[in-house]
């Protein structure tokens, strides 16, 4: 049965009327073997081709409503030792024939998780006479939580809180569970009747019971198990790449993913994904019974994630306190704290971060105070900071682990990806597959975007001559630059003579530019030259190629100049036989050169050259100045002196004159 048959018998299609299924011969109206109606008639169902997986089934739980799946499973009619089995037919020609496999399916008859991002969480109901209702979240804790997960095969409760949903919880009953009942409703329970207004309880559980990590330092580390049709069985994925194995972290509620790789072994029993899935979880895949001789390895950190549907290496910064996931308030974060994270989840350095809002108050307010140089988020130390500017939270773009080389510039060479500590090149599985040289070009301008390299100017598919252990990536899985990690594949027996080149347009570095002589040290970009004096505009560049030009472009508020000359030794000199104030204006460098067939530049920063007058005119100017300040000085002290006697003088005469009269 396909998925196009799924849905018209679900009744998703509104053309076709819905269809009528039923679950018959189990224990319940919620458990058996599926069935659905051909007019009058009930008929089996049969998946020969094997397309019924958990989502599937939980959508026919939800029709007959029967909460949510618990199992899937597959059985024949007979029991015969595999899945074919032989038979003659008239002309006595032995003939395989496939027995018809049915469905079996197994739901919670009284609770189910609704609205979550997975079969194993979302917002609780419980179904009491015939009705589902919502559950409040007062007074529901860890042991009510453990119930339900293990009632719904789910492992272990990871968080719940109470949330408001703009009704009010129909089912206000507080439960008193122990944590070892076999079903929510089989919990004893209180009288009460009321419940903070609108608040219901949303659940998550650990583990949606179907994959599992063994072998390992802890639940979030080890070999990748599946359980389907009730049997645990290691893993074997054909096309496994980083986005796969990070849905195993989703799923186990495990934060991101560390480090993932495909350990060779003897030959074993595994479940098979198909090569095509594309689901967000790999319970949701269809599998195959295969033996293999390789099995899948994965490490998740159990601490930190960006919380992002779609990119591994970017997305909102939560950290795990308390097997509870918080939003990290983003006051005090800077870039030691991010380059920390990007290091600790293996995505390079970081690219951008800011806060944002998000509706909701970060429920992790403590500052990080990380030096940079730990190995994880929470190795950092932190203040005893408890506030947060209101509703933001931290968000986070790492640039992902990537280089070019082989050339003299950081932006231009062989693409070369790091993976758990491994730098390998890169090799584009779509162009692998039709040769078509668009495939590279998205690759190539990603690269380069994410590189700070500018543009993307070229991009090719060499022959290296001989085979080497590449990284596969599928550009047609791109959706940002962000996505790159996301499309990266880690199958180790990938080799190939091919490589990808990639070549940026900011491939030269930035030149220098200087002045000859200079008497006055370089302030924000200005400098001075003598007036009348000889002077020149010194051009440079690091060595990466031999040859190139450069460009003297000279700016000022009546006109602008250019000047060339060639390169002799990465060095050209522009001379100036007499600083005059027309020189005075604005000075840039451009370095021209033709590389790789392609012509780039490079344009340095800019001077503000200012002709000053020469020292000994400054020199006569300042003692001119000085003997005027001084001969100023020497009349005002004459004149008030003359002043001062010729007031003393008349003040005796008066006096006189005064002694005279009184004679």
């Amino acid at each position: 049965m396909d998925l196009r048959a799924l849905m018209l018998f679900l009744g998703f299609c509104s053309s076709v009327s819905p269809a009528e299924v039923r679950l018959v011969g189990g224990p319940s109206p919620c458990s058996g073997r599926l069935e659905q109606q051909h007019q009058s008639d009930w008929e089996p169902v049969t998946d020969q081709n094997w397309d019924w997986n958990l989502t599937a089934a939980d959508q026919v739980c939800r029709r007959i409503s029967c909460g949510s799946v618990v199992s899937l499973r597959r059985t024949l009619d007979q029991e015969p030792p595999t899945d074919v089995v032989t038979k003659y037919d008239s002309r006595a020609e032995v003939t395989p024939v496939l027995l018809p496999v049915r469905v079996e399916i197994t739901c919670s008859d009284s609770v189910k998780l609704v609205g979550g991002t997975h079969l194993c969480s979302g917002r609780l109901q419980v179904k009491w006479n015939q009705v589902w209702s919502s559950v409040c979240s007062d007074g529901f804790d860890l042991q009510d939580a453990e119930v339900v997960c293990r009632e719904l095969g789910c492992g272990s409760p990871s968080g719940f809180k109470g949330k408001l949903y703009g009704e009010a919880p129909e089912w206000n009953t507080e439960f008193l569970c122990g944590g070892h009942e076999s079903g929510l409703l089989h919990c004893d329970h209180s009288d009460r009747d009321t419940c903070s207004p609108g608040t219901t309880i949303t659940l998550t559980c650990s583990d949606p019971g179907r994959v599992r990590l063994v072998e390992g330092s802890g639940r979030c580390d080890g070999t990748l198990e599946l359980r389907n049709w009730g049997e645990w069985k290691p893993v074997d994925y054909p096309d496994w790449d980083l986005w796969s194995a990070s849905g195993v972290c989703r799923e186990l509620d495990c934060g991101a993913l560390v480090s993932t790789r495909r350990r060779e072994t003897s030959s074993v029993d595994t479940w098979k994904f198909e090569s095509d899935c594309n689901a967000m979880y790999l319970f949701q895949c269809d599998t195959q019974h295969e033996t293999s001789s390789g099995v899948i390895e994965i490490t998740c950190s159990d601490s930190v994630r960006l919380e992002n549907r779609f990119h591994l290496c970017s997305g909102r910064l939560q950290v795990k306190w308390n097997q509870v996931w918080s939003s990290v308030c983003s006051d005090g974060f800077d870039l030691q704290d991010a380059e920390v994270v990007c290091r600790e989840l293996g995505c390079g350095s970081p690219w951008r971060f800011k806060g944002e809002l998000y509706g909701e108050a970060p429920e992790w307010n403590t500052e990080f105070l990380c030096g940079g140089h730990e190995s994880g988020l929470l190795h950092c130390d932190h203040s005893d900071r408890d506030t947060c500017s209101p509703g933001t939270t931290i968000t986070l773009t790492c640039s992902g682990a990537m280089r070019l080389v082989g050339t003299n510039s950081t932006c231009a060479g062989e693409l070369q990806m790091k993976v758990h500590a491994e730098w390998r090149p890169v090799v584009d599985e779509d162009w692998y597959q039709n040769r078509d040289q668009n495939w590279t070009s998205v690759v190539a301008a990603v690269v380069c975007s994410q590189l700070k390299c500018g543009s993307v100017v070229a991009s090719d598919v060499e022959d290296f001559g001989s085979k080497r252990p590449v990284w596969w990536i599928e550009s047609s899985c791109f959706q940002s630059a962000a996505s790159l990690q996301n499309c990266l594949g880690l199958t180790d027996v990938y080799q190939t003579i091919y490589s990808l080149q990639v070549i940026c347009s900011d491939l030269l570095v930035q030149p220098n530019i200087s002045v000859s002589p200079s008497h006055d040290e370089v302030q924000q970009q200005k400098v001075k030259v003598v007036m009348g004096s000889n002077f020149s505009i010194i051009c440079s560049t690091r060595p990466q190629y031999p040859g190139g030009s450069f460009q003297l472009v000279f700016t000022s508020s009546s006109t602008t100049f250019n000047y060339v000359l060639p390169t002799v030794t990465h060095w050209a000199v522009f001379l100036f036989p007499a600083a005059e104030d027309l020189h005075r204006g604005t000075y840039t460098c451009i370095y021209h050169l033709n590389v790789f067939s392609y012509n780039f530049s490079s344009t340095s920063q800019s001077i503000y050259l200012i002709p000053s007058a020469p020292l000994m005119d400054l020199i006569i100017r300042l003692v001119v100045h000085l003997l005027v300040m001084v001969l100023l000085i020497t009349v005002t002290c004459f004149y008030f002196k003359k002043k001062t006697l010729s007031v003393e003088t008349r003040s005796r005469n008066e006096e006189t004159n005064v002694l005279t009269d009184l004679q």
